[in-house]
């Protein structure tokens, strides 16, 4: 069996990821390019952590058959791995409770000003002279586009901070826990106090959150994406937050990652920013859980069965 991981890593990064894989499987890790064309054409599957799968690569993969992606599979060409009867699958669920958690992170260090407190402290300033605003959780409403394995966990910490669910998603017949109040788009985000955006990026969802739905929101909205940067259009995110349409912002994705030196939401003070580390549970962005769950599902495409949490259909 023939692993093919693609990505940039360190050398620690790749001693620390071959070692979750049993030893007699040859996992391959090299960065995009001429090295990774020559490997792909043996190997049986491919984790494609920083390239897009789509018709040229697979033209030269012979013996494919697994695309194995971590949370997100937007830089796959599902359809192309379909017709050559390729499976694609994902890691959904797998990151829910990092990801939740780092939402409600994300909300309190809002709400209560922590990035505020910590530098005012550390700079060494007159507590008699410390003025600041700061808010309780209870009452709130959220508002959670897509209610998946993460929307749902966050939902379920956020009924114990005694705020009110709302939750919006494309599939009308989603079932919800009681607390979960299922409504329209329009509805959540010109109600809700917090919009947290829990839905894949694709031709549907791309740039969804745009200028007319933050105008939409109530100037008082804090706007949380740990999604995909793409949903959000950016520079109507950074108009809203400077024209004051919306309160400020909790990002962990951005439209181009690593999120640009130069870009305005570094200068923004109503902002709170992680690069792009919420799925991470122990702080290394390539944890064995993940690679447990991916190892099982290879294991399971090897026996002549179906990929766990599968994106596609194979005759």
């Amino acid at each position: 069996m023939k692993i093919l991981i693609v990505g940039y890593f360190s050398e620690t990064s790749k001693s620390t990821i071959s070692k979750y894989f049993p030893q007699d499987w040859n996992v391959v890790i090299v960065p995009p390019g001429q090295e990774m064309l020559h490997h792909i054409e043996d190997c049986q599957v491919i984790i494609p952590e920083h390239i897009k799968v789509d018709h040229s690569l697979l033209s030269a993969a012979k013996k494919l058959k697994l695309v194995q992606t971590g949370a997100g599979f937007d830089n796959v060409d599902v359809s192309a791995c379909t017709e050559l009867g390729i499976w694609v699958a994902n890691a959904a669920g797998v990151n829910a409770q990092a990801v939740a958690e780092h939402v409600m992170a994300m909300i309190l260090s809002f709400y209560k000003n922590i990035p505020f407190l910590d530098s005012f402290m550390k700079n060494k300033l007159d507590e008699n002279q410390l003025n600041y605003t700061g808010s309780e959780l209870k009452g709130k409403t959220i508002g959670i586009i897509g209610l998946g394995a993460i929307g749902k966990k966050v939902a379920a910490f956020s009924k114990v901070f005694d705020m009110n669910v709302l939750a919006y998603a494309r599939n009308t017949n989603l079932k919800s826990d009681g607390f979960v109040k299922m409504t329209d788009f329009d509805t959540l985000v010109s109600t809700a106090d917090i919009v947290s955006v829990h839905i894949p990026l694709n031709q549907q969802t791309k740039q969804l959150i745009n200028k007319a739905v933050f105008k939409k929101m109530k100037n008082t909205t804090l706007f949380i994406n740990t999604a995909r940067g793409g949903i959000v259009n950016e520079s109507d995110l950074i108009d809203a937050l400077i024209n004051g349409d919306i309160a400020g912002a909790c990002l962990d994705v951005f439209e181009s990652e690593p999120l640009p030196m130069d870009s305005e939401l570094r200068n923004l003070g109503n902002v709170i920013l992680t690069p792009h580390t919420a799925g991470m549970p122990d702080g290394r962005k390539f944890h064995k859980k993940r690679y447990d769950f991916f190892i099982k599902n290879i294991k399971r495409v090897e026996n002549g069965e179906e990929p766990e949490s599968k994106i596609n259909q194979i005759l």
